[in-house]
């Protein structure tokens, strides 16, 4: 008879009490917002919004035991209406609605759709469950308005390298990791394959141990590099690189690359990645890394989030791909992305430069009799001589923040500008 198999390290360490939490000490701290709550008993429903890996389920299952109430859990990857209902049903049943209710946690509750999120509203504003959502998308966009509105959101942060390091030491020191007897001689190559997430380092140290035929393993920053890439596939198989692909993704798109794009598009696919969170950074690359040179890009990229909202899955997999073949073989511009970071630039150098009069609204007797507005050129009175005027503050007469690039558009918009500013701006 085979063993059973063994519980992923991470899920080993899992620590069961506050005092055991590594990290987020903003919230858990001496000071912490969820730290006074707990040592109150007046837990709020709440959003814990961060990135994988930072100790969302963690605390939510902990602030559970610190308060010894029902906890019940649901991924919202495989939950529907009915199972919220049910556990809703379980708990009034059972008499635990007062002010010690039971915790119901979500795990990525933004893929809740609104309906389902609906389905919460009633039981937390009776407060016959107390909400924990772990998300991690922004909530503004994933949450409802409605229900972010009954409950407090706390941001989670990756955790720093201390943090990092003092997982490291639990799991070298972790009983089944110690029946090889490794020595943890260099941390640096595991620390920065974690990027910020606990989970995806203890996966790491486990598989570098596991994966390595010896006992008394010396452990180097050589060796994990050499593990991890050799084996990149099984160690990764459940979408761990998320950010390494889709930063992939984006530069193919960027490098005009359809094909490069495309591979990277299925590859997050197959790996169950949320396609809301693909498409929405199609809009950021279609503004960012195409702009002016294809002003439609935006439109389209725009559309395909609606779309793909609207289809669902599998077939929106095709509206995805269409864009992003459309933004990879689309002329390329970061002239607008530059233009408003230069501009930003500026203001932190000369700070918040006074509005010129002549450019200040005049809604009263006394800020007309002040010269608000006086002079000022309305530009459709003004079409032939209204760019002999001035749009910026004084001391920053003549600067230019916007550069066009060298495409199509772009290249008639300079002359356009270079044609009514007469050479004021150098285009």
């Amino acid at each position: 008879m085979s063993n059973p198999p063994i519980t992923p390290l991470a899920e080993r360490l899992r620590p069961n009490s506050l005092s055991s939490y590594i990290g987020q000490e903003h919230l858990v701290g001496k000071d912490g917002p969820i730290k006074k709550a707990i040592k109150n008993k007046l837990i709020p429903s709440m959003i814990l919004w961060g990135p994988p890996g930072v100790g969302k389920t963690t605390l939510a299952e902990i602030i559970s035991n610190e308060l010894d109430r029902p906890f019940y859990t649901l991924s919202a990857i495989n939950s529907g209406v009915k199972d919220i209902r049910l556990i809703i049903d379980k708990v009034k049943n059972n008499g635990m609605f007062s002010q010690e209710n039971a915790v119901l946690f979500i795990d990525e509750i933004h893929r809740f759709s609104k309906s389902q999120q609906d389905s919460l509203l009633a039981a937390v504003e009776k407060g016959i469950i107390t909400l924990i959502g772990a998300t991690t998308e922004n909530p503004s966009f994933e949450v409802i308005s409605a229900l972010r509105s009954r409950c407090q959101t706390f941001v989670l942060k990756n955790h720093n390298k201390n943090e990092l390091e003092q997982f490291l030491e639990q799991g070298i020191n972790e009983k089944e990791i110690k029946k090889k007897n490794p020595v943890l001689k260099e941390k640096e190559a595991l620390i920065r394959i974690s990027g910020g997430d606990a989970r995806k380092l203890l996966n790491a140290l486990e598989f570098v141990v596991n994966n390595v035929e010896e006992d008394n393993l010396i452990i180097t920053n050589e060796l994990v590099k050499n593990t991890i890439q050799q084996n990149i596939s099984k160690y990764d198989k459940k979408g761990e690189m998320h950010y390494d692909i889709i930063s992939a993704f984006i530069k193919s798109i960027r490098g005009s690359d359809p094909n490069g794009a495309v591979y990277w598009l299925a590859r997050m696919i197959h790996g169950g990645e949320d396609p809301k969170f693909i498409a929405r950074r199609m809009i950021i690359s279609a503004s960012e890394d195409i702009g002016l040179a294809n002003p439609t890009a935006l439109i389209m990229a725009n559309n395909c989030f609606d779309a793909v909202q609207k289809i669902g899955w599998p077939e929106g997999r095709i509206i995805l791909s269409q864009c992003a073949v459309y933004l990879a073989a689309s002329p390329k511009s970061n002239s607008t992305y530059l233009a408003i970071n230069n501009a930003i630039t500026e203001i932190e150098k000369s700070g918040d430069l006074p509005v010129p009069l002549h450019l200040r609204n005049a809604p009263t007797k006394l800020m007309k009799e002040l010269n608000y507005g006086k002079d000022y050129k309305y530009s459709h009175d003004h079409k032939e001589n209204n760019h002999e005027q001035e749009f910026l503050p004084k001391k920053l007469t003549n600067q230019k923040f916007y550069e066009t690039s060298i495409n199509k558009r772009e290249i008639e918009l300079k002359k356009y500008l270079n044609n009514i500013w007469k050479g004021k701006y150098n285009y």
